[in-house]
């Protein structure tokens, strides 16, 4: 199932909303090795957080997505 963007959340980030995001930057981050103080985990955070904002909660879509955003599909399964 597709999931469509709602609106962009004014609400601020609760701690379960930090978990998540923090849970798919720390998987892609390992995925492929990007360095956490690189330029590249700083937009990959900023996407995350707000792919979040606009209604993305579903981690496997969120980090499906920040992929596609950033061009970090693998032509190989992992």
């Amino acid at each position: 199932m597709v999931q469509t963007i709602k609106t962009r959340s004014q609400v601020p980030l609760d701690s379960r909303d930090l978990e998540t995001c923090q849970r798919v930057f720390d998987k892609l981050s390992a995925d492929y090795g990007i360095e956490r103080d690189s330029d590249e985990a700083e937009r990959m955070a900023s996407i995350v957080i707000e792919l979040y904002r606009q209604g993305v909660r579903n981690p496997n879509h969120l980090q499906s997505m920040v992929e596609a955003a950033r061009g970090l599909f693998e032509t190989s399964e992992r």
